[in-house]
């Protein structure tokens, strides 16, 4: 076993032995042993002991009622524990050197010298890098704020443990901080009390820039310096910023009837308190700092003569600031204003323009390492986060807008709006678009539905420019889809520039993209106010459950490249926008190797992607970690534009239209052919139980009395995962495979896997699904949860995943799954010895709490939201 793995492993066995410790603390020898006998019969189970195996079920079969509850958080809160130690492992100091390999900046820089890339194109191509990441709602973040906080402070205490000077003392003083620490987790409640609302989400989605990415982005621009300089001789501009964060939180209204126009204000505002409070604590730290005597004469001419002329500037501004910080904590306690809006700094400029006049001048004075010190990281901190914190995205679903200006045209005696044909309500729309006079009447009371669109559209007219980053139009279809958000807000009196973004989300949807985005170049009105710019959003989730996971990642494929091309037809700046989750059903996939293998020049002018769920954390939660994810995001971005990924030949795009078209009539043809599978899902996944688990503030379903097509996607996704079955990631990709090769195309598609980016990356993706998976669990909640007239479903679904397997290892590995990748299929091996008696135990809670009707046990509840949460935790990309 290579050194870092080893470090890894005994990193887990600590905290696998202070848990043990804390459990026989709390819960007594008997109880341990208890659970230490479970965890032997899992591991000789998964090694193949038949005896093993049966006396695992038989115990969790028959354990009792209040044993199952520490049964379950044991096993829960180890995996917990390896995520955490998984995560460190990313950063640790053995370890780091080496965990990128060749995908980081370093690596990239130096293949780009060996292929004599053009200096000029390097560098233009690094000045124009942008990583936009979206934070989006957590709603399958399983993990409270207060146990992430702890599992922070067990990363701290690992960090410090791998220092080799440390004293006797010094190393038992850390092991026990790591003990109090885990028995501080174990002794909270890992299941929230209540669903969180959506300003607890926004707070969620503060604290993560405060506690990481406040620190991460500035060191990460550090790390990008340091490898130009090295490998250019060159650095970044100061005045660009090559990362930017977004958010959904607070702004996101599709579904969630809970995000309203008040709610947006009030994200916003806190939005403004926390940047305020950061900035404060960064330019009190430089007031103190800066007590150099010398500057240029422009910087005296503009500031005044002053002894220490870069304090006095840095306390100016330290005063504007505890004032900005003042007047949005009254706004959001909802006192009295004693500060005058013009005593604040409102626009990032304010603070930007002072503090590089201090940089310019140092620099000049010769102060070079002074002005490249806190002073740069405050001055990266403008760029990025400014004083907004982070952007904020509006989403809301296309027929609410329709809904709205229907009852506008009802009340003005034009006829209903809805009811128009695409040409009519292009020309209606343009003419009002065109038009100097209010359509809105002044004296109209509307319904409370529309009355929330026309608020939600003042409070983003009151906002400055750049606070909105874009309005997404969700299940967006038509051209007017587009051009109604842009008259509401013309209405509700927008005078800025906001990018009004379709998001194209089903397979359909994906095929029409070119020509409703055709038919707005096309308009002149909207050609006039683009400014030669669009941002067009590619939907992952909705398109992998409307189409299966194979027939909508080409779908992508096509669509991204047919806008790319259509804007350059239009010589129009396009910015694909990707709505990836962490799970492969939800576009997920190695964040390098999924930029990779994107349609060429998709990615000119960067990146704009959505993080969510538990990955924001995985990927961003401590700020090592979150330099290393950007880093990854940045090099990939870089290759795809400097050493694009080939175009696909002919044949091979030929033999992917049919393999979709395969795939997709699988996967509906059980999904929505078969008249079982409703009521098979329903019962063989805990899909019904996953409602009273208190994760995101948005409803499971968009329609409550609806099927499969009204659940949305995350927990569409989710219930599939825990029975291990994961369905919807695979369910027609690979008997789409197996029909192609025996239709004669093994050759091509072999020649797909190594040659083309696309094609590989999803043959890698199915791998990892493959590696989760798990046959005899899934057939196991079907013998005890399943009514036996549906288990021939069950069985079919069953055999079909085996055969695919064997399908892909013939297509890939001959022989093992993640061959290329030991370090994740050991990973894998590790969590299932303590994820597959969370599997038995959450059948034993579904089998007894659906035989109890509607009074259920509270124990056996929490028992059963504890091994959900674990199984999140034991699976990792689950949403």
């Amino acid at each position: 076993m290579n050194e870092p793995y080893s470090a890894l492993r005994s990193n887990i066995h600590l905290l696998g032995e202070f848990l043990g410790e804390t459990i026989r603390e709390t819960q007594g020898n008997e109880m341990l042993e208890l659970i230490e006998s479970i965890r032997l019969l899992s591991k000789n189970s998964r090694e193949g002991d038949r005896q093993a195996r049966e006396a695992l079920l038989d115990k969790l079969a028959n354990i009792s009622n209040e044993n199952v509850l520490p049964v379950a958080r044991a096993f829960s809160q180890f995996l917990n524990l390896t995520n955490i130690a998984e995560q460190y492992q990313t950063i640790s100091r053995h370890h780091h050197d080496s965990s990128m390999g060749n995908r980081s900046l370093g690596s990239l820089f130096a293949r780009l010298k060996e292929q004599n890339v053009p200096v000029e194109t390097v560098i233009q191509t690094v000045e124009k890098l942008l990583v936009d990441l979206v934070l989006t709602a957590h709603p399958t973040e399983v993990t409270r704020r207060s146990l992430v906080h702890k599992h922070v402070e067990i990363n701290k205490a690992l960090g410090l443990l791998e220092h080799d000077d440390l004293t006797a003392a010094e190393q038992q003083k850390l092991k026990r901080r790591l003990m109090q620490l885990i028995a501080l987790a174990w002794h909270t409640n890992e299941i929230r009390a209540e669903r969180p609302t959506p300003v607890d989400e926004a707070k969620w989605g503060i604290a993560m820039i405060e506690n990481s990415l406040w620190k991460a982005v500035p060191d990460f621009c550090r790390e990008l310096n340091f490898q130009l300089e090295k490998y250019y001789g060159v650095q970044h501009p100061v005045g660009l910023a090559p990362v930017r964060f977004s958010s959904w939180m607070g702004g996101d209204r599709d579904g969630n009837p809970f995000v309203t126009a008040e709610v947006t204000r009030r994200v916003l505002q806190m939005n403004r308190w926390k940047a305020a409070e950061l900035f404060l604590r960064d330019v009190s730290a430089l007031a103190e700092e800066l007590s150099i005597v010398q500057c240029t004469n422009e910087f005296r001419m503009k500031y005044g003569t002053h002894r220490e002329p870069y304090r006095v500037v840095a306390k100016d501004l330290r005063a504007k600031l505890s004032k900005t910080l003042a007047y949005y904590g009254e706004l959001l306690e909802g006192k009295p204003l004693t500060i005058e809006r013009s005593e604040i700094l409102t626009d990032d400029n304010q603070l930007w323009e002072p503090l590089y006049d201090c940089y310019q001048s140092l620099h000049q004075c010769g102060m070079r390492i002074i002005a490249n010190g806190d002073l740069l990281d405050c001055l990266r901190r403008i760029r990025c986060f400014g004083l907004g914190l982070s952007r904020l995205d509006i989403r809301q679903e296309s027929t609410r807008h329709e809904m709205a200006i229907a009852e506008i045209t009802r009340y003005i005696g034009l006829g209903d709006y809805s009811q128009w044909t695409e040409d009519d309500k292009q020309a209606f729309l343009v003419r009002e678009l065109s038009s100097r006079r209010p359509l809105v009447p002044t004296n109209w009371t509307p319904s409370a539905e529309t009355q929330e669109i026309l608020d939600t559209c003042k409070v983003i007219a009151e906002q400055p420019q750049g606070v909105i980053s874009a309005y997404v139009i969700s299940m967006a279809r038509e051209a007017s889809d587009v051009l109604a958000v842009h008259l509401l807000l013309k209405e509700a009196g927008c005078k800025t520039s906001i990018p009004v973004v379709p998001l194209f989300e089903t397979l359909d949807d994906l095929d029409h993209s070119e020509k409703v985005m055709s038919d707005l170049f096309s308009i002149g009105w909207y050609r006039g106010v683009i400014n030669n710019y669009q941002m067009i959003m590619i939907g992952y989730s909705d398109s992998a459950k409307d189409a299966g996971m194979l027939a909508a990642s080409w779908a992508q494929y096509r669509a991204q490249e047919a806008l790319v091309n259509l804007c350059e037809k239009y010589n129009i700046e396009l910015t694909l926008f990707h709505g990836r989750g962490g799970t492969v059903g939800r576009g997920g996939a190695p964040a390098h190797a999924a930029l990779l293998s994107q349609p060429p020049r998709s990615l000119k002018t960067g990146l704009r992607v959505t993080e969510q769920g538990e990955m924001i954390r995985f990927k961003l939660g401590l700020p090592a970690v979150a330099v290393e994810t950007l880093n990854l995001y940045a090099s990939a971005i870089l290759e795809a534009n400097l050493l694009p990924p080939p175009v696909p030949k002919q044949l091979w795009r030929e033999v992917m239209d049919r393999g979709a078209e395969i795939s997709c009539q699988i996967y509906r043809g059980v999904v929505r052919g078969e008249p079982d599978f409703v009521p098979y899902f329903r019962s063989a996944t805990p899909e019904q139980e996953l409602s009273k688990l208190p994760l995101g503030s948005r409803p499971a379903k968009r329609n409550p009395k609806g099927g499969v097509e009204s659940l949305r996607a995350i927990p569409w996704i989710f219930a599939w995962m825990q029975n291990r079955l994961m369905l919807p990631a695979w369910l027609g990709a690979g008997a789409a495979l197996k029909q192609l090769i025996e239709q004669g195309d093994e050759q091509t598609l072999k020649e797909m896997c190594q040659e083309w980016p696309f094609f590989s990356t999803r043959i890698g993706m199915l791998e990892m699904v493959f590696s989760k998976a798990d046959l005899g669990l899934a057939e196991y909640y079907d013998q005890r949860l399943v009514a036996p007239e549906l288990h021939r479903l069950g069985k079919s679904l069953r055999a079909q995943l085996a055969d695919d397997i064997q399908t892909v290892l013939a297509l890939s590995h001959d022989g093992q799954l993640m061959a290329d990748l030991p370090w994740i299929a050991d990973s894998i091996a590790l969590r299932n010895v303590y994820t597959d008696p969370l599997n038995l135990l959450q059948v034993e809670l579904l089998h007894r709490l659906r035989s109890q009707g509607d009074n259920p046990d509270p124990i056996l509840e929490q028992a059963l939201m504890v091994t959900i949460t674990g199984i999140a935790a034991g699976m990792r990309n689950t949403g």
